[in-house]
């Protein structure tokens, strides 16, 4: 497979991991309760203060994560289960270009590409000057750009009046302003 044929395949990701989502947010449970879980900012989930080891298990408990106003929950039709998230609930490590898109890879294994339904913002922490780059994953649910990623789209970025600004599909998404 070439490297042309691997990048296509990215688009096709992204596209069938939003697909396959269970319908989290037509669940209605009856029982709710607070478990002993967190996300870190880093991605890492903990289960009672013990980091979860095994990937497939977090990848899974990441399709039913549900967002309400700023709190987190595991959901399933049968009970609804807060949880802690410091930050975002995911991480983006990775991007690349694909056919003028970023294609991003989140820490757990899902794929999604800039978009208008999928938009990069950054925030500036207004004590530290730090920025905190971030894309909606789906919905509400956001995933922290990782430092490397977001180096990598700062040197795919371009000036407008001022502003860096970076394209996917046609969309462009200011990084911030150039000193």
């Amino acid at each position: 497979m070439s490297r042309t044929d691997d990048l296509f395949s990215l688009l096709e990701k992204a596209d069938r991991d939003e697909q396959g989502l269970p319908p989290v947010e037509e669940w209605k449970p009856e029982r709710h309760a607070d478990i002993d879980m967190r996300i870190a900012r880093d991605g890492t989930w903990f289960y009672e203060g013990s980091p979860i080891e095994r990937e497939r298990m977090v990848a899974l408990f990441s399709t039913i994560l549900l967002r309400e106003g700023e709190d987190y929950f595991l959901i399933t039709p049968v009970e609804k289960l807060r949880i802690q998230v410091d930050d975002a609930p995911f991480v983006a490590g990775e991007v690349q270009q694909v056919d003028g898109k970023l294609v991003f890879t989140t820490n757990v294994g899902s794929h999604v590409v800039a978009s208008a339904e999928h938009p990069i913002r950054v925030e500036t922490d207004p004590h530290s000057g730090e920025p905190s780059p971030y894309i909606t994953v789906r919905k509400n649910l956001d995933a922290l750009i990782g430092r490397s990623a977001f180096y990598q789209l700062i040197d795919w970025g371009r000036e407008e009046d001022g502003r860096l600004v970076v394209e996917s599909g046609g969309v462009g998404f200011e990084l911030g302003a150039l000193e």
